[in-house]
């Protein structure tokens, strides 16, 4: 119902996000990538392209020999602001995420799965923002995020997740774990996601 509703509110803003990315560079509109949603059930997330025609789509963006030549202008802007991720309230509306929930991790982030599965975080239905979102994102090891998401299992609520939307958006414009790439303490997570 949230997610119809955001995405009427938000729909003339969607296609003016379309049009430019269609019109400043080749490729598709909508980037599909294969993530690892709840049970483990594999899915199709949705985001905005923001990368070159012919980027890698599974690798992690500090594998990249050099990350910053695949990514458009546009989607420089659009990943920073996450904007990006505008597309995905198709996946909550039809069920495959939440509003508020762990972020889906790429179908081969084997070590971040199996830490949600010995969690018990693996349960939960993926959302736009979560709880590990706003305390570092990618600043965190596998391990950190999985402590975080299952301490959000153990303590969901309404007031938790609009507590998680509020320190989200607080995170956007401090632009706080927005940062491409890995950062030194954790580039040895083999699979961390091209934008998560």
């Amino acid at each position: 119902m949230a997610s119809g509703i955001a995405g009427l509110l938000l729909f003339p803003l969607m296609v003016v996000i379309a049009v430019i990315v269609k019109t400043t560079s080749k490729g598709n509109v909508l980037f599909r990538q294969k993530r690892s949603g709840r049970s483990c059930f594999v899915f199709e997330m949705l985001k905005f392209r923001t990368m070159r025609a012919g980027a890698p789509k599974d690798t992690p963006t500090h594998l990249l020999k050099d990350p910053e030549a695949f990514i458009t202008p546009v989607g420089r802007f659009l990943r920073k602001s996450s904007l990006d991720e505008l597309p995905q309230l198709w996946n909550v509306f039809i069920g495959d995420m939440s509003i508020v929930g762990p972020r889906p991790a790429l179908w081969n982030q084997e070590d971040l799965i199996s830490a949600r599965v010995r969690s018990g975080a693996s349960d939960l239905r993926p959302g736009l923002t979560g709880w590990s979102q706003v305390n570092g994102n990618k600043n965190l090891s596998v391990e950190q995020k999985a402590g975080f998401d299952c301490e959000y299992a153990r303590n969901m609520s309404l007031l938790f997740d609009i507590r998680i939307i509020i320190l989200t958006v607080r995170c956007l414009l401090s632009g706080y774990g927005m940062q491409e790439g890995a950062s030194e303490k954790n580039a040895s997570d083999k699979h961390q996601s091209l934008s998560d």
